[in-house]
């Protein structure tokens, strides 16, 4: 979307935090971005230009603002959930496709061009890919320099830069600084030897609890613990196995993460994102579901309620299929044994951490072995296959039309499981899961008419919210009786 400048100065004259990266603020007196919340002294409007991205404001020549550090705002709200050719390039990018398999293995796996990829994220973000990719390496490479004692040869391959001379040459020009000097800015202890702390930033309002408490509700023995406040959990990433340790804090989540490989920072953190939905707009979901009478009581008691995603699209789908018209115990218990049974140790020095079964390991297993129904087990094995070939694929860059295509092609997946995927698995804001039956109970106890196609463009957190209502005390309408699970899917235990 084309940026409205005068809209935009008034939020950076009034420091608004909630447009933190959404835009960025080049000031050409000083030739340095900030976020638009920085609390320096405001810029005469004749001095200012806005920038959709770090990476378009880079690439006109600024330097990152020292005070605000605008590259560790929140991430685009309007990129996490497009579903168009750019929003989907841009997830890819921050998982780090581009420094594991350059812009071709991008536009490969996105179904483009080079030029046809080039020009749409020109257009949408004012930067071609190998400039997005570049301000994530200069991200990651501070995070490193900041929070580890590797030395500086290691974190610019680590980071993804091709030499150390680009390496250099990209810290002078995003940080303008070298980086002994940005490892000497670092301030306090780092933590535990090993592991890099993180704040990860979020738009306000957020209940961080309550999004780590949805997930530790599911949580999975040897993949998942929680003790009440920290959720931890193993990651596959693409170089190796990683732990990540999130407890909520006042404005961010705090993160611990213990990496195998640290080229993999910057698809661990892409991840957890994705998990916890940091880079929403909440006051944009909220005033558009507050719009409808039924539902102002629910967003006036959960502002800024989250709709999580996952840290792998095949684990999600394992959840969704085994989790069918079971209890939430139960659940939990098939995957944990499934977990331990298949689940490869993801340390050798903690063999309780397991990761997640790949598809291959799940598909070559006879269904008859599996602790379910025999004809979910084969539906369980069929999607493993269908993952394991390439020809379902559940990542940050799918289409969501054609994925959801792809999966109702499978034996036993119907339309609740497949639009349930494009929830957690895809990240989609905008499914309305009708047939579901929490849902239905839900809104059996709701005063008053609910339109749900009038809560579009956001019609997931539609759903999330008609789900947390259902640890609210409300009786039903006397005239009302709770739903039979018989007619609907069971939602308790995802």
């Amino acid at each position: 979307m084309p940026i409205d400048e005068d809209a935009a100065y008034r939020a950076v004259r009034s420091r608004d935090a909630r447009f933190d990266g959404t835009f960025y603020t080049g000031v050409r007196t000083t030739g340095i971005y900030c976020r638009p919340s920085c609390s320096a002294r405001t810029p005469h409007r004749r001095n200012v230009g806005f920038y959709p991205s770090s990476a378009a404001a880079q690439r006109a020549g600024f330097r990152a603002c020292k005070m605000c550090r605008p590259d560790a705002t929140p991430g685009s709200a309007d990129s996490n959930s497009r579903a168009d050719l750019a929003g989907r390039a841009v997830r890819l990018i921050a998982d780090g496709v581009i420094d594991r398999d350059g812009v071709a293995g991008l536009a490969r796996e996105l179904g483009y061009s080079e030029r046809q990829l080039s020009r749409a994220l020109v257009a949408a973000l004012g930067a071609p890919p190998l400039a997005l990719a570049r301000a994530q390496r200069a991200q990651t490479a501070r995070i490193l320099l900041e929070n580890t004692d590797l030395a500086a040869s290691e974190i610019a391959f680590a980071a993804g830069f091709a030499s150390i001379r680009q390496f250099n040459d990209t810290i002078r020009e995003v940080f303008a600084s070298t980086p002994s000097q940005l490892r000497a800015t670092r301030i306090g202890p780092r933590g535990e030897p090993g592991a890099i702390e993180l704040r990860l930033a979020y738009r306000a309002p957020m209940d961080a609890a309550a999004t780590l408490g949805f997930l530790a509700g599911r949580a999975v023995s040897g993949l998942e613990s929680y003790d009440g406040s920290t959720l931890s959990r193993t990651l596959r990433l693409p170089h190796g196995a990683g732990l990540v340790s999130l407890t909520p804090a006042t404005g961010y989540v705090a993160a611990r993460l213990r990496l195998v490989d640290h080229r993999d920072l910057a698809a661990a953190v892409a991840r957890v994102r994705r998990l916890l939905d940091l880079d929403a707009d909440p006051q944009a979901v909220d005033e558009v579901l507050a719009g409808q009478p039924a539902l102002t009581g629910l967003v006036t008691r959960r502002p800024g309620l989250r709709s999580p995603g996952a840290v792998d699209g095949f684990e999600m789908a394992v959840r969704a299929v085994i989790g069918q018209q079971v209890s939430v115990a139960s659940a939990r218990t098939v995957l944990s044994r499934l977990v331990a049974e298949h689940g490869a140790p993801a340390f050798d020095s903690s063999p309780d951490w397991r990761l997640f079964p790949e598809p291959a390991v799940i598909a070559g297993l006879d269904p008859a072995s599996l602790p379910m129904p025999r004809t979910r087990g084969r539906t369980l094995v069929g999607l493993a296959a269908a993952m394991a070939d390439g020809s379902l694929v559940l990542g940050a860059g799918s289409d969501r039309t054609e994925t959801r295509a792809a999966l109702l092609r499978l034996p036993g997946i119907g339309p609740w499981t497949a639009d349930y995927l494009l929830i957690r698995a895809l990240g989609d804001p905008d499914v309305y899961l009708g047939s579901d039956l929490g849902v239905r109970q839900a809104r059996a106890r709701l005063t008053g008419a609910l339109d749900p196609v009038a809560t579009a463009p956001w019609r997931s957190y539609l759903t999330h919210h008609l789900w947390a209502s259902l640890q609210d005390v409300h009786p039903l309408p006397a005239d009302q009786t709770p739903l039979s699970h018989k007619d609907f899917q069971l939602s308790s235990h995802l």
